[in-house]
């Protein structure tokens, strides 16, 4: 945005160039961060998070853990179950066992898209739950039952 430009409706405009990058991008599945908008579009704060709330207000995006969004495309099936339980179906979907070593919450929030502390507390409740065997910091975490799915739906 020029530095000229009047500060009314710049939010608009910033929602506007973002809707066609998305449109133009069809693998873009992740918004830029707040931070991002700041720097690129020379916008305040505030600014960003309003850009962000008409995408939402639209529908082409939602807010997700660790403060990030992501696009939503019409059609496209997402899970919006809370991350505990998608962490946990991990243990069936790859056959894990008791006793066998889990991912890595590097892994998990690489594959689930979110940040490492926010799945640091889904898996403080797997193992609240009895689910997972903490082997303390820096050790590997272990599967300490495997969870029915019929219990839990």
């Amino acid at each position: 945005m020029p530095e000229h430009a009047s500060p009314r409706g710049t939010f608009l405009k910033v929602a506007d160039a973002l809707r066609a990058q998305i449109e133009a991008d069809p693998d873009m599945a992740e918004l830029p961060s707040a931070a991002d908008l700041m720097r690129d579009y020379k916008i305040s704060r505030g600014v960003a998070l309003r850009t962000f709330a008409v995408l939402q207000h639209t529908g082409i995006a939602e807010r997700v853990p660790g403060g990030r969004w992501r696009v939503v495309r019409a059609g496209e099936p997402t899970d919006r179950r809370p991350l505990d339980e998608r962490i946990a179906d991990v243990i069936t979907d790859e056959g894990l066992e008791a006793g066998a070593a889990f991912p890595s919450a590097s892994v998990l929030a690489a594959r689930f898209g979110v940040s490492r502390p926010t799945v640091t507390k889904a898996l403080d409740k797997l193992e609240a739950a009895g689910v997972l065997a903490s082997g303390g910091q820096g050790k590997v975490r272990t599967v300490r039952a495997v969870p029915n799915r019929e219990e839990r739906s």
